[in-house]
């Protein structure tokens, strides 16, 4: 109960409306919305920006989610449950489109693989279960980083160093990674070419959850020089991101 734990049932509540929202939020609107006194809710915004959950966005005089509160909700996802739910979803996709499918979530400025579905004399993946690879080099990663607000995404990757790279391919800068998602909110769906397997493509749609924060993504898979229409194949992963969603009450 509250009286018996006041700061951590604050800090819950704080976390718990942050998480609820579709950007960055000001203190003050924090402590307007759960009636806390402001002084109370700076000290445990200092607090959880100390441990990585919220990360302080000057230019914006607003709070956004960090880290660790990324690493918590993925965490959460990764149980169970959301498996479970994507595999038979993920299965139906491969079966449709004849390429090999997988699940993931965001985890910081990685992707981890939950569920994987090879097609049938599909070519070998390194994305398998549990594996974690860059966000910014892959079509499931880009897709989730595309619903997430600028300021989000510009505290992920601050700067040059957070830009690895694999053969030589992809985005290597936060002015290439903007433009890149700015493209694929506009176009609807991610592709990667070669950033993460020579000879490779990839294309996924974010899976959003109640509130439109991508909670996953689903992609498939397929050699470059294969012949994929990518707007249809896009249009196919989007209804199983769109199904998923609905399933984990998006």
């Amino acid at each position: 109960m509250p009286g018996k734990a006041p700061a951590a049932d604050a800090t819950l509540r704080i976390l718990r409306l942050m998480s609820q929202q579709r950007g960055p939020v000001a203190a003050s609107t924090i402590a307007r919305t759960l009636e806390l006194p402001r002084s109370t809710v700076y000290q445990l915004l200092s607090a959880l920006t100390e441990h990585g959950f919220v990360i302080p966005l000057p230019e914006l005089a607003k709070y956004g989610l960090g880290v660790a509160a990324f690493e918590l909700s993925s965490g959460f996802n990764r149980q169970q449950p959301l498996t479970r739910v994507g595999a038979p979803v993920l299965a139906r996709l491969v079966d449709e489109t004849g390429l090999s499918g997988h699940l993931t979530v965001l985890l910081g400025r990685d992707v981890v693989y939950l569920v994987e579905e090879r097609a049938p004399h599909g070519p070998y993946l390194v994305t398998d279960v549990g594996v974690r690879l860059p966000a910014h080099l892959t079509a499931s990663g880009l897709a989730m980083l595309a619903g997430l607000p600028a300021a989000q995404v510009r505290a992920l990757y601050p700067d040059k160093g957070a830009f690895t790279t694999r053969t030589g391919s992809g985005v290597t800068s936060y002015r290439e990674l903007s433009a890149e998602l700015g493209a694929i909110r506009e176009r609807g769906y991610a592709v990667e070419d070669s950033s993460i397997t020579q000879g490779l493509r990839s294309l996924a749609v974010a899976v959003p959850d109640h509130v439109g924060w991508p909670a996953a993504s689903v992609a498939v898979t397929f050699p470059a020089d294969r012949d994929v229409d990518l707007d249809a194949t896009a249009a196919r992963i989007a209804r199983a991101a769109a199904e998923l969603g609905r399933r984990i009450g998006g």
